[in-house]
Order: structure tokens, then C-alpha cells, then sequence
């Protein structure tokens, strides 16, 4: 019987971080489903899935423990069953406005209000071609509840500023 665990890593950038893991995970002889990396602020983030015989996660956890000794911090949890599923539209979030403290803050309180499931949400900023401001800008998979159109989720969003661009696109599979 096998059992899935997502496990999350964080370590000060450097090569060999993904290797090290790789390996752990390979000789205990799991397999490595899905992840999604990063490198911000000086630091490799990670959270990943991994499938593995029942019988071996407890290796398979001291072994990534084990790893804390060359500076790799490592979290492991059981995987929660199936994911959230609203039956709503699946969609392609973007949204760019002048940068400031607590936007994302603002924008999730919307999504939340909303009752919208956020799968996946990158943030980036970067200075303004013409004025040098920086821009805020946010990318996010998103699921909405059943009932709550793309319109009312763009309006509700939208009034959070005027110089706020919302778009909401199909998701690409």
C-alpha cells in the first residue's frame, strides 16, 4: 500500500538543494509526483508530492530530517485526500496596480468574501517603464463558486482601486 506526503523544504540558495532531495527521496524509493520551486528573497522554497510505500515514510522521514545537518529545513504532512472542488469556472487571474503595502491582503479578502478557491498565486513587482512607480502584479489559478460570475468577481476586485487592471481569462489545460 502506498501512501502520498506533501513535503515542504526551505534552505539558503545554493546548487544541489534539488539533488539532495531527489536522492533522498529515490532511495527510499518514492517517487517524486509534482512540486513547484522557487527561488525569492536569498532562499530555495519548495513544497512538493511524493508517493511512497507506507512501510518506507518513516525512513523516508528520517532520511529528509537528516538533511536539516546540511542546512535543508524539511516538513512533511500526509496529503489531505482530494483537493477543493467548488464546481465553478476555472480561471486565469491577472491583476497589475501601482504597488503598496497590503494589496495582496486586499485582493484575498475578495477572493474570500467571494468564496473564490485559490489554486496557485505568484506576486511580482517590478519599476514602471515611464515613471519608475512600481508595479504590483499578480498571477493566480483560481476557482470560483458555483453562482459567482467572472463579471462580479472582476467589479468586486476592481473597486478596491482605480488603478487596479483585472483580468479573468480561461484556464489553459
Amino acid at each position: 500500500m502506498s501512501t502520498h506526503l506533501v513535503i515542504t523544504i526551505i534552505a539558503n540558495d545554493r546548487p544541489g538543494i534539488v539533488e539532495q532531495v531527489a536522492t533522498v527521496i529515490s532511495q527510499c524509493e518514492g517517487s517524486w509526483l509534482e512540486s513547484s520551486l522557487s527561488r525569492l528573497g536569498g532562499k530555495f522554497a519548495g513544497i512538493l508530492l511524493v508517493e511512497i510505500a507506507a512501510s518506507r515514510q518513516e525512513e523516508l522521514q528520517t532520511a529528509l530530517k537528516n538533511l536539516e545537518s546540511k542546512g535543508i529545513r524539511v516538513v512533511l504532512e500526509q496529503a489531505g485526500g482530494d483537493s477543493f472542488e467548488s464546481g465553478g469556472d476555472e480561471l486565469l487571474l491577472s491583476v497589475v496596480g501601482n504597488d503598496r503595502r497590503g494589496i495582496v491582503g486586499e485582493i484575498s479578502r475578495v477572493l474570500a468574501r467571494c468564496n473564490v478557491n485559490v489554486d496557485e498565486l505568484y506576486t511580482s513587482t517590478e519599476n514602471a517603464p515611464m515613471s519608475g512607480e512600481l508595479l504590483f502584479h499578480a498571477t493566480a489559478a483560481i476557482v470560483l463558486p458555483v453562482g459567482l460570475s467572472r463579471e462580479a468577481l472582476q467589479d468586486a476586485l476592481e473597486e478596491l482601486s482605480d488603478d487596479l487592471m483585472v483580468e479573468l481569462d480561461e484556464l489553459d489545460e
